[in-house]
């Protein structure tokens, strides 16, 4: 299966293969060049874009209310005793 190549450097996937690998538009691609060869993927399918994209979120939620380590032990503390409350509740 050949397809050519645009003035603006598209080339058309075919349906059959966005299909088979579950490609759809607006997806993120990765490009990969291996000798005379282009290799793409989704970048979520990419090891090395999912590390990228972990490493872009660090340090999102610093300095966000209810972020540190013990106020999240708090809330964990706080949702614990509804829970066994709840427990006690239904088996009253």
């Amino acid at each position: 299966m050949t397809h050519r190549m645009g003035a603006k450097g598209q080339v058309v996937i075919p349906k059959g293969i966005r299909d088979e690998i579950g490609i759809e538009p607006g997806d993120e691609m990765t490009f990969e060049v291996a000798g005379t060869e282009v290799r793409m993927r989704r970048v979520l399918d990419d090891p090395a874009g999912r590390g990228r994209a972990i490493k872009a979120l660090r340090g999102a939620w610093k300095g966000a209310p209810g972020a540190t380590p013990a106020e999240l032990l708090e809330e964990r503390r706080r949702e614990r005793e509804r829970e066994d409350r709840r427990v006690e509740e239904q088996d009253g």
